[in-house]
């Protein structure tokens, strides 16, 4: 075996081997169940540099092995791999700092970081399936590595929104699985391949393959939160603060909205799928969710909740820009992928440090946090800015190149739809923004549970990786014509769907 074919699993190992041995560490070794947790997230980022580095040269890293006949697992590691995959590896290595500082003392840690890491090393599964069965298989690990997260407070609030996890992304997946199977039956070995495998089949299966269309993207649609199949999010915000971070921004929901981008650019085609008339039904469900997510978050008084319709709004964005005919809504969209994970898991950072610090969880409850959590608050202001697609933030450049993607495959509507949901985000974040730095607090907080010493807002734990995040979401869009940058990244991997675009 090649050094190029042991590299992506390398990087699966450095999140599933340290897993494994945090659940067998005793509770009170949290100094060496650290050391697990920051290494492998530190090793990881080593790989996934190498490989970055190595596809920019023109390598290729894929690892292959025989189940079945005509059944491989494949991991490979592509542009927009490595991209899904940068994004996690990244995000992971904050998380798990926050994760120690915000449970510190709390019971069932190993179990939890344990867990954790295996999370992590199932969504780099799935980004670096190479067919899929590959995908499959790890799609449904996360579910199962994820749940017990949901459900770690182990609250009969906490146990009903587990319940109702599993009953959405179970089925979900037996959906996919029907879809998976039918493809299978029609193609044999599925291979996500530039331009799709799907047109190899004539025009006699048309109607076959708008089916299974259907129900891959049903199924993934669940994770995705597309409406109608999105109650579980909103329900699983039960699960302590990095767990709702890794759901929002790194996992779960990412791992939807990422295998659609396969489906509709790998397994079908673009072109494919706009001959088949596929791509517009799934624009017109996108814009829905987008404009409903956002409706509803107007609604919550509860800050998670509010943060969690906004993700059922903002990852469709992605989905928005798949099913755009064209290279422009196509780089939109691969780009939201990483722009909306850093700026909701700053959100999400702070609402945690809302509630840890002051035992905030209601937006009734921000008057006048600025004052007392002033770098936490900036945090959360420049990330809600971006969200609402201000100029010069990461949030500004999905949505204008969405905007122009829009225009160029002739769907001005959608061009419509973006600027009511922008108007939508401003209504619902700014009056937070207004209440947390210009309003009066009158009262105690609800409950102070780290107190302040030597004029610190939070432990430093809490507060470094929001701040991280937050200066990501403002170098995102003030460097995102520079060499690599997000933006770039997304111009390879649009430029590989599109051969005659020239950027």
């Amino acid at each position: 075996m090649t050094f190029n074919e042991t590299l992506p699993l390398l990087v699966l190992a450095s999140s599933l081997i340290p897993g494994l041995i945090i659940f067998t560490l005793p509770e009170d070794r949290h100094g060496l169940r650290g050391a697990f947790n920051l290494g492998g997230a530190v090793l990881k980022l080593l790989f996934i540099a190498v490989m970055l580095w190595g596809v920019l040269g023109g390598e290729s890293y894929e690892f292959r092995l025989g189940v079945l006949p005509g059944l491989d697992l494949v991991f490979r590691a592509d542009a927009l791999a490595l991209l899904f995959v940068t994004l996690s590896a990244v995000l992971w290595l904050l998380t798990t700092t926050y994760a120690i500082g915000y449970l510190e003392g709390s019971p069932h840690r190993s179990r939890f970081f344990g867990f954790f890491s295996l999370c992590v090393t199932a969504t780099v599964g799935v980004a670096m399936a190479g067919n899929l069965f590959t995908f499959f298989v790890f799609y449904e690990l996360l579910t199962l590595s994820t749940y017990p997260l949901v459900v770690h407070r182990g609250t009969p609030a906490a146990l009903r929104a587990g319940g109702v996890y599993l009953a959405y992304t179970l089925t979900g997946g037996a959906v996919l699985l029907a879809g998976v199977v039918w493809l299978y039956g029609l193609l044999g070995q599925v291979e996500f391949t530039q331009g799709g495998v799907a047109s190899a089949l004539g025009p006699e299966y048309a109607g076959q393959l708008q089916l299974i269309f259907i129900l891959l993207i049903a199924g993934m649609g669940v994770k995705a939160a597309l409406v109608p199949l999105h109650g579980w999010l909103p329900r699983a915000m039960v699960a302590p603060a990095p767990v709702s971070a890794l759901l929002h921004a790194v996992a779960v929901v990412k791992a939807g909205a990422f295998g659609i981008v396969r489906v509709v650019y790998e397994v079908f085609g673009v072109e494919f799928a706009q001959s088949l008339s596929l791509l517009a039904p799934l624009a017109v469900v996108a814009a829905i969710t987008i404009l409903w997510g956002s409706l509803r978050a107007l609604y919550q008084d509860d800050l998670k909740r509010r943060l969690a319709y906004s993700t059922i709004s903002q990852v469709s964005y992605i989905v928005l820009g798949v099913a755009m005919f064209g290279p422009v809504g196509t780089i939109g969209g691969i780009v939201h992928l990483v722009h909306q994970g850093i700026m909701k898991i700053t959100l999400f950072f702070c609402a945690g440090n809302y509630a840890e610090t002051l035992g905030i969880h209601k937006i009734g409850d921000m008057d006048g946090v600025g004052r007392r959590m002033p770098w936490t608050t900036v945090a959360f202001s420049i990330a809600a800015f971006g969200m609402i697609g201000l100029p010069p933030l990461a949030g500004f450049v999905s949505k204008w190149y969405l905007g122009l993607g829009a225009l160029e495959a002739g769907m001005p509507w959608a061009l419509a739809v973006l600027v009511a949901s922008s108007l939508l985000n401003a209504a619902y974040f700014l009056p937070m923004l207004y209440r947390a730095w210009f309003k009066p607090r009158i009262g105690a907080w609800p409950e102070e549970h780290i107190p302040v010493t030597k004029g610190r807002e939070t432990s430093r734990l809490l507060l470094y990786p929001p701040l991280i995040t937050a200066a990501a979401t403002l170098l995102a869009g003030l460097l995102a014509a520079s060499f690599l940058s997000p933006l770039d990244w997304a111009k390879l991997v649009a430029a590989r769907e599109y051969p005659h675009w020239v950027p």
